[in-house]
């Protein structure tokens, strides 16, 4: 298992980058915290994806018809996963601001006090 991990780098990058992200968004009570968590996590994603998708000595399928092949698949589908994540932040930090403006907060336990007393 050591040698494993030590030849495979990304693995080591991807679960810290997973665990850094899952703690910043539980531990936090900020909610620009919590969307900087979430993005921290969904970066470890794309690297288990991209890394995973590694093949030594790959070539591309349509330049060349030696083996090995390497399939582009999860490289579109890591940058599908990028733009929805950057509509997803947009959208979480609109609402962050509109939380802000209603309530002046950004603290979770301060409008659930908020939010139960109306």
């Amino acid at each position: 298992m050591i040698d494993l991990l030590a030849t495979r780098d990304y693995y080591v990058a991807t679960f810290l980058l997973l665990g850094i992200g899952s703690y910043v968004m539980i531990a936090s009570q900020n909610l620009v915290k919590k969307v900087i968590g979430m993005n921290i996590f969904q970066t470890g994603i794309f690297l288990f994806f991209i890394a995973s998708a590694y093949v030594e000595g790959g070539n591309p399928p349509i330049l060349t018809m030696s083996e090995p092949h390497v399939s582009p698949l999860p490289h579109v589908l890591i940058l599908t996963a990028i733009v929805v994540g950057v509509a997803l932040t947009a959208v979480a930090l609109g609402m962050i601001v509109r939380i802000y403006a209603e309530y002046g907060t950004l603290s979770e336990d301060t409008l659930q006090e908020v939010r139960g007393s109306e």
